[in-house]
């Protein structure tokens, strides 16, 4: 039931409001004495006299509005001046002022306004506090969505890279350094979250697109004829047309296309230069430089970082962004020997998970080129 408390030290006057706010259906409590009524909680309104004795009817209400913040105030006075009102206002936050002598129809109105004001308050307070909770679960349900994309996403791009091992064996560890190198050289230049997940997952795919290449093609053991190159090199926008229809990797299938292309337009397939290249692809091409100098092959043993350093520092402006290789200068060896160190222990691991089982391509002899031409 709807409770107001009324105050006023004229027990005729009491008596009146009581009587009127009863017959509108309020459960009403009454105090003549202000010092009392301050004592009073759990009402919704209160309506109160302003000159009482020992404690006027602004001081009342900032004494009640300590303990009940949400009643709502309406405050009766003979003296409705401005600074009366203004001071009502700002020191008891009372929602509205009524003169003495009262009328009937304001009175009530007012009171009436009060309760819905109240109820109003009490609803938003309510609904807020249920969106709060709605948004905190929507928020737990948003983080395993994320989670299962993730989880999905890491799924998916873990088995592309080892369908792509299944031809060419050279690949998935090379992919798996140059991710990790470009995370770290992305890092360096102070991207950050998102954009860190998408050089790092271009870099792991920027071979993808071999999966088109026949064969023949890919699996020769010697140099390639010009021809083959020419279809060879068709790699990074085969790559992008298997990667570029999934949202979550639509930034990542950029750096598919446009890894070969070099910052001062020579690159291929689109010949494209400096800024115009996305970022991923122009940290891409240093870091797979450096995995190239420093990797065996078939044909001759990995050389020393200082060498790919020294490599790096003579293409600047060249084959490479200046501002990433300078970049890349300032990262010591010890964190390339990590990361390098860090996936050979995978592949170990892996090495030891399969062992016993035979390679699909174990008839296959390495090939003779670098993996990331």
């Amino acid at each position: 039931m709807d409770r107001i408390l009324v105050v006023d030290d004229d027990v005729r006057i009491l008596a009146a409001l009581s009587r009127i706010l009863q017959s509108e259906g309020y459960e009403v409590i009454t105090h003549n004495d202000p010092l009392q009524a301050a004592r009073e909680e759990g009402f919704q309104v209160v309506l109160t006299d302003f000159m009482m004795p020992f404690l006027n009817g602004i001081d009342l209400l900032a004494a009640l509005r300590e303990k009940n913040p949400r009643a709502v105030r309406l405050m009766l006075t003979a003296a409705a001046d401005f600074r009366t009102a203004s001071e009502a206002v700002n020191r008891g936050a009372v929602f509205r002022l009524l003169g003495k002598p009262w009328s009937l129809a304001d009175l009530t109105s007012s009171v009436r306004q009060a309760f819905e004001h109240y109820r109003l308050v009490e609803a938003n307070e309510r609904l807020t506090r249920e969106v709060a909770t709605k948004n905190e679960e929507l928020m737990a349900i948003n983080r395993d969505l994320e989670r299962l994309v993730v989880e999905r996403t890491t799924g998916l791009l873990d088995g592309l890279i080892s369908a792509l091992d299944y031809r060419d064996t050279e690949t998935q560890w090379h992919s798996r350094r140059v991710a990790l190198y470009a995370r770290r050289l992305a890092e360096e230049i102070g991207l950050q979250d998102a954009a860190l997940d998408i050089v790092e997952q271009g870099a792991l795919l920027h071979d993808i697109g071999k999966i088109g290449v026949k064969d023949s093609i890919l699996l020769k053991p010697g140099p390639l004829t010009p021809e083959e190159w020419v279809e060879m090199r068709k790699h990074p926008e085969f790559g992008y047309r298997m990667l570029a229809k999934m949202p979550y990797l639509h930034q990542a299938s950029l750096i598919v296309l446009q890894h070969q292309e070099r910052w001062d337009g020579k690159g291929y397939p689109a010949c494209l230069a400096g800024e115009n290249i996305v970022i991923g692809a122009r940290i891409f091409a240093i870091v797979d430089t450096l995995d190239a100098i420093t990797s065996d092959r078939p044909y001759r043993k990995g050389r020393p970082l200082p060498v790919a350093r020294d490599e790096i520092a003579r293409c600047s402006g060249t084959q490479f962004d200046p501002a990433l290789a300078a970049a890349f200068a300032r990262i010591p060896d010890s964190e390339w020997e990590r990361i390098r160190g860090h996936v050979s222990a995978m592949e170990s691991a892996e090495m030891e998970r399969f062992s016993g089982l035979p390679h699909p391509l174990a008839d296959h002899q390495p090939l003779a080129r670098a993996s990331g031409s």
